[in-house]
């Protein structure tokens, strides 16, 4: 779920390539969303900012900046106050919780990421379960990779709610099984947040290459990035004859397979920047 982020008096003081960590001033993220869903050829779109099965959601409270993806009950949490910044699992297990709850459950299941920015320890606090996933670019380099939960081939960790005649049948992983890690940053530090649709057809190399191209750390640069970053992965996700991070991971597992993988694709690109209130 993804709500639009006033930024107010944000503003981008650093240099892309990162600089010391040594000042007691507030950071922030500078935030901006792109996608596709994979029905969008078919003339299939839904409404708000949802990409697909895929959506995100960008959330600000006074202590940290929050994004991530699949998780509509996180942003109200957040915006609530109903969290730690230093603990985005319990963010992610209190969401998952209170769906379980519900008298009409919402259901089916979702791989999920948490980024938290805490904005006056300048540190990031992450959780992720499944496929989707989050890079730390400094300096035109990856410095952070979130790992990849799998239980086998194509089948990632994911929370479910299954209706009462699945219930024991159906994978259901618990929130505490999300990777969670704590990095510190650096002004200028450049965060890739993104479901398997992006990371299953571009690797690395291709998206620090598009990354490069970043020369401003306004918002409007950003969305443009991003934008790029979300079409070129949506181009590659239909072309039979590419060879994708998916087809390589299919054939490492004895699949003889080939070309793109058409997905929902969601990405979000964040910029470390000076926070001014």
């Amino acid at each position: 779920m993804f709500s639009v982020l006033s930024y107010g008096r944000l503003v981008a003081r650093a240099v892309l390539g990162g600089l010391s960590q040594t000042d007691s001033r507030d950071y922030s993220l500078v935030t901006a969303s792109c996608g596709f869903g994979k029905d969008v050829r078919k003339g299939i779109l839904k409404k708000g900012m949802c990409y697909g099965d895929d959506a995100c959601f960008i959330a600000r409270h006074r202590s940290a900046d929050v994004l991530g993806t699949l998780m509509r009950t996180c942003e109200r949490l957040v915006r609530e106050g109903r969290f730690v910044p230093t603990n985005p699992v319990g963010i992610l297990t209190a969401s998952y919780y209170e769906l379980l709850q519900n008298k009409v459950p919402l259901l089916g299941s979702s791989t999920a990421c948490l980024v938290v920015l805490d904005r006056s320890n300048h540190q990031l606090h992450t959780a992720n379960l499944g496929d989707s996933g989050f890079l730390v670019v400094r300096g035109g380099e990856v410095v952070h990779r979130s790992d990849e939960q799998q239980h086998y081939f194509n089948t990632p960790f994911q929370l479910s709610i299954a209706p009462p005649e699945a219930e024991g049948v159906v994978l259901n992983d618990s929130p505490d099984a999300a990777d969670s890690t704590s990095i510190d940053v650096q002004l200028g530090d450049i965060i890739l947040t993104a479901t398997d649709g992006l990371f299953d057809n571009m690797p690395d190399y291709m998206i620090l290459q598009e990354l490069k191209k970043l020369k401003k750390t306004n918002y409007e640069s950003i969305q443009q990035t991003a934008r790029s970053i979300a079409e070129q992965a949506h181009e590659l996700a239909y072309d039979p004859n590419y060879m994708s991070p998916f087809a390589q991971f299919a054939c490492d597992n004895g699949l003889n397979v080939r070309g793109g993988k058409p997905d929902d694709i969601t990405v979000l690109l964040s910029i470390v920047a000076e926070y001014t209130d």
